[in-house]
């Protein structure tokens, strides 16, 4: 009985830890939408941009939730939660739809 509890504990940690990410996958493809209509980019640091005032709520809770994992993986690792920023930028621009705005480290946007 023990064992079989340890797995379903075991699974469930797994999918908690595999589905903890920015957003829930709805909410990934709302975000992926709006980065391919050019409505939302990527910054260099991290954290998604409002490029259409409709958009802000969303995008700021989106930051809002990226600080907080920034943060947190920041404390365990050592380091600044900027830094761990700038990491999770280079997955999260690898994971965008073609076409998403992405603010440089010079101020400057291009197309993915």
């Amino acid at each position: 009985m023990f064992k079989s509890i340890s797995r379903v504990w075991l699974i469930s940690i797994l999918f908690i830890a595999l589905n903890i990410g920015f957003v829930p996958n709805a909410f990934a493809q709302k975000l992926d939408e709006l980065r391919a209509s050019g409505q939302v980019g990527e910054g260099y640091d991290g954290y998604a941009r409002a490029r259409a005032s409709s958009v802000e709520a969303l995008v700021k809770d989106v930051n809002a939730k990226r600080r907080a994992i920034y943060s947190e993986r920041a404390k365990q690792q050592g380091v600044t939660a900027d830094q761990v920023g700038i990491v999770y930028a280079q997955k999260i621009i690898a994971k965008c739809p073609s076409g998403t705005w992405l603010l440089m480290k010079d101020g400057s946007w291009k197309q993915k």
